[in-house]
């Protein structure tokens, strides 16, 4: 099955964990069509992504002298519906493991339940697809292997609403995904890495009630004696020492990832991107566009927090490389262990010393 297609009845535990079905009716209403797109500019959308990804690719390479194997980068352009579909699917494959646990206590069959799980997971992807431009996804089959998401209204509605020329904007967003994509391509560890961590979070969710009971109890010690409760910072307060381990230590890879795909996206766009300044601030000001409420929504979700992640990365890939050299940096990609920490992410001397400079 590829990511085009989404099977709820398929024989998987996490098939039975929740209402995709309701999930992805609650997602599409959420999410709506976006701008209208005209059939002319859909099809000459899908031609510069088709065009862009591998040229894309190419600058990539000789700017980092990063070599990712396997499949070349090919684009698919999407509707937001078509966004949610394929992440509902991978959602499904990431809750697998946590899935059998549940549905092994038989506290997983009831059908509210199932709605409710449907109708949550729904409601999130179908605001998530209002803003993401595009996606790499890391953990697509193998025959999928390369493919690049981009959200056709999303893309329309910021070249539309800042008058940003189609191409230049297409590519630097090009370039970004297509970083990603050569990240985990130069790397073939770190798709393993992200998924152990991701399984081994799974592995700590206790389903015993007592257990849930003290992370409450110890969450409102930590609250009372001034711990940040905001958004995502209210939700890290529920989790037991190892998952926070786990957490923080995805934060640091998530910052790394991000930033320096925001570092080859800006630097690999000069002398190709016409108006570069303005599309930075056509995207800064499209994220500051988000109302009161919707702001809201954005910390508890952790959207924020991806903000950070982007800007505290690049400036750490920025004083890496300017202290140790694209060389350097592409140590990061060897190991597990050049991964940097978050405080390592705040700190780069710290990690040049650690990493670097051994």
């Amino acid at each position: 099955m590829d990511a085009t297609q989404v099977d709820w009845s398929m024989g998987s535990q996490a098939a039975r964990l929740a209402d995709w079905d309701a999930a992805l009716a609650i997602g599409r209403r959420v999410a709506g069509p976006g701008v209208s797109v005209p059939a002319s500019e859909r099809a000459r959308m899908r031609e510069d992504f088709a065009e862009l990804t591998p040229f894309a690719e190419e600058r990539i390479t000789e700017f980092t002298s990063l070599d990712p194997s396997g499949f070349r980068s090919r684009a698919w352009v999407m509707a937001r519906s078509e966004w949610i579909r394929a992440n509902l699917n991978g959602l499904q494959r990431m809750l697998e493991p946590l899935a059998g646990r549940i549905l092994a206590k038989g506290s997983g069959n009831g059908s509210l339940r199932r709605k409710a799980l449907g109708a949550q997971a729904g409601a999130l992807l179908g605001y998530v697809s209002r803003r993401v431009l595009g996606q790499y996804d890391a953990f697509l089959p193998p025959d999928d292997e390369g493919l690049l998401y981009f959200v056709g209204p999303n893309v329309a509605e910021v070249e539309q609403r800042f008058l940003l020329p189609p191409r230049d904007f297409r590519l630097w967003i090009a370039v970004h995904e297509v970083t990603h994509r050569v990240q985990f391509g130069s790397a073939p560890w770190l798709r393993d890495h992200i998924r152990g961590q991701v399984d081994r979070y799974l592995g700590t969710v206790s389903l015993e009630s007592n257990d849930l009971g003290k992370q409450l109890r110890r969450a409102i010690d930590e609250a009372r004696a001034g711990a940040d409760v905001r958004g995502m910072g209210g939700l890290f307060l529920l989790l037991n020492d190892e998952q926070r381990e786990i957490v923080r230590h995805v934060q640091g890879v998530m910052s790394l990832l991000e930033g320096h795909a925001s570092f080859v996206m800006n630097e690999v766009a000069k002398g190709h991107v016409k108006d570069l300044g303005r599309m930075r601030k056509a995207l800064a000001e499209r994220r500051r566009r988000a109302g009161g409420i919707e702001r809201s929504f954005q910390r508890a979700i952790g959207f924020d927090k991806k903000i950070e992640q982007y800007d505290a990365g690049e400036r750490f890939v920025r004083e890496v490389v300017s202290r140790a050299g694209m060389d350097g940096l592409n140590r990061v990609w060897l190991a597990p262990e050049g991964l940097p920490t978050v405080e390592e992410i705040a700190e780069p001397t710290a990690w040049v010393a650690r990493v670097a400079g051994s």
